[in-house]
């Protein structure tokens, strides 16, 4: 039972808890009484959280030779040793960040008393944040602007080609298959700016790309409480968590490992 869908079996719910599993077992006469810890206690030794769920993406692109080619590509620019001329940065958007103004003040943690947090709200519009994670030293550059198009993004290039010192000589950075990272100004921009070299992951594979590691510690540290006055203080916030982070900038354990199992399907899908 805690392995079918509840709609299969004519329970109205997305998903089995231990309350519920006892009473469907309970009405359909399977047992005449079961307490919800003596379900749990038989799901745990079987393995098993319905109550759990876990996201994930049918792959629009083959796990096939060129697949692999590609992660195999990402991961040798993560775990190789650089030359003193070049860095690998992962850029992405973090995009449409609301202040969120609460109507009252946020009130700090007191004795006994947790964060309290005003529960309505003013909109105030939305920022999208530009940033590039340095994949060897935990380093993050990044801008903040209002829309998100291939002008911003090369604003925030250049942003990227002033602070990165002239003894660099190549910035490998990956990024997604977005459009806007492909565009013809940014194709123009490029030509113009030999230093730069995109390398794209496959599609749908965004768990690549370092710097999403960094959004979540971001969203967690920063933006757990969206309470700023407007677009401004919230870029002034943003600006100055990336200064705070880069106080005590560390990369991310990534090795060949991450992603063995990913490899080990191509090379099934590949001997098929």
């Amino acid at each position: 039972m805690a392995c079918e869908r509840p709609d299969d079996l004519g329970v109205s719910l997305s998903q089995w808890d231990s309350v519920e599993l006892a009473r469907k077992l309970v009405a359909d006469g399977v047992v005449v009484g079961i307490s919800p810890q003596t379900v749990q206690r038989i799901l745990a030794a079987h393995q098993l959280k319905p109550w759990r769920q876990h996201y994930w993406l049918s792959p629009k692109v083959p796990r096939d030779a060129t697949f692999a080619v590609q992660v195999a590509h990402i991961v040798d620019l993560y775990t190789r040793p650089l030359a003193a001329w070049e860095v690998v940065l992962c850029a992405d958007e973090k995009t449409s960040i609301q202040p969120r103004q609460r109507l009252s003040p946020t009130l700090p943690a007191q004795p006994g008393q947790p964060v309290r947090v005003e529960q309505e709200y003013k909109r105030k519009g939305a920022l999208n944040l530009f940033a590039a994670f340095d994949t060897r030293s935990g380093k993050v550059y990044a801008t903040t602007a209002e829309r998100k198009r291939q002008v911003e993004f090369i604003a925030f290039l250049e942003y990227v080609d002033r602070q990165v010192p002239a003894e660099i000589t190549t910035i490998h950075m990956v990024l997604d298959n977005l459009i806007m990272h492909k565009g013809k100004k940014v194709r123009a921009w490029l030509t113009e700016h030999p230093r730069f070299v995109f390398h794209h992951p496959p599609v749908h594979c965004s768990w690549m790309n370092q710097v999403e590691q960094w959004f979540g510690i971001l969203q967690r540290k920063r933006l757990g409480i969206p309470d700023f006055a407007d677009k401004t203080v919230l870029a002034e916030r943003l600006m100055a968590y990336v200064a705070y982070w880069n106080q005590y900038a560390h990369p991310f354990n990534w090795s060949t490992k991450s992603v063995a199992k990913v490899m080990a399907k191509c090379q099934l899908a590949i001997a098929a």
